[in-house]
Order: C-alpha cells, then sequence, then structure tokens
C-alpha cells in the first residue's frame, strides 16, 4: 500500500506519541508500505516550529535525517498536485492540508490522519 502521512501523524510517529494508535505505527513501520511525507508538511513544521507556535523533540535541521531513518519518503510539490488543489471544494480551509488532499488525490495515496474534515473529500483516509 502507499500512504501519505498528514502532518500531525508524522510527528505523532517521530516522537513516538501514544496518541498514534499501535495499529498505525505499524503500518508506517511495515517496510511493504511506502509511505511519503509532503514537502508541505515540511514547509508547515518550519512555518510553526520558527513563528513558536510548535516545538518538537527534534531540531527542525535534523529532520531530513529522520526522516531518511524512518524509510519515508519526501513527496514534492508539482503541477498535477496544484491543480487538483485548484479543483477542491473548500471544506478546508488549511492550504497545507488542502495540498495534501490533492496530493493524495493525484498520486492516489492513503491519507493517515485524525483530521475528521478529510473525509468531506474524496480520498482514501486511515484512522
Amino acid at each position: 500500500m502507499k500512504y501519505l502521512l498528514d502532518t500531525h501523524t508524522f510527528i505523532w510517529f517521530l516522537e513516538g506519541s501514544d496518541r498514534l494508535p499501535a495499529k498505525l505505527v505499524e503500518t508506517i513501520r511495515n517496510l511493504n508500505n511506502d509511505c511519503y511525507l509532503s514537502i508541505a508538511s515540511l514547509w508547515e513544521l518550519s512555518i510553526k516550529i520558527s513563528s513558536g507556535k510548535l516545538e518538537l523533540q527534534t531540531e527542525f535541521k535534523y529532520l531530513e535525517n529522520s526522516i531518511e531513518i524512518l524509510s519515508l519518503k519526501i513527496l514534492p510539490v508539482n503541477f498535477s498536485h496544484v491543480n487538483e488543489v485548484f479543483a477542491l471544494e473548500f471544506h478546508h480551509r488549511d492550504p497545507f492540508d488542502r495540498m495534501i488532499i490533492a496530493q493524495s488525490i493525484a498520486e492516489d495515496l492513503t491519507i493517515i490522519s485524525k483530521d475528521k474534515n478529510f473525509s468531506l473529500y474524496p480520498i482514501k483516509l486511515l484512522w
């Protein structure tokens, strides 16, 4: 299977939070699955951390190494993703979440997210 981690899913997985159910940890750790992290999530994290709205246990500059160790793949933003954002209904206003939703549609990825607003879109959602 191919999964796209929502930003909070990535944080909770990275930090070993018990807010992420064990079955989802297993799904992400399963090397038979391809797990992606959107560059939009990293952009969101950089903004929130630098503005003081979020603190992580890992310094931002070390996230790239952590992502590699965790066997996650970075999903860049391309024109087809932006085109999907353009077509999305405005059920969700957060630009980072809208990009994650659009990427899941364009790339046929299942999103791992607790965000209930995601279910308002025609996507595959796990949680």
